[in-house]
């Protein structure tokens, strides 16, 4: 199970990294148009839910192989 500062960790990553990710793909997808704030805010919500729950789970897979002498 995650600890607190896993989930707190995973959040704010996922947060960040959307950010940035969705506002660039659905400027150069949708243009900033009237329609962009709506479909960038609906894309990163959904990808920050995907992104944090990827996060918690895949995170401590990728540290065992990474730490393995």
């Amino acid at each position: 199970m995650p600890s607190k500062k896993d989930i707190k960790f995973a959040v704010i990553m996922s947060v960040a990294t959307t950010f940035i990710v969705t506002l660039v793909l659905v400027g150069i997808n949708v243009g900033f148009t009237e329609a962009f704030l709506f479909s960038w805010l609906k894309n990163w919500s959904i990808a920050a839910f995907i992104v944090c729950l990827s996060i918690l789970f895949i995170a401590p897979l990728i540290r065992k192989m990474t730490h393995k002498e």
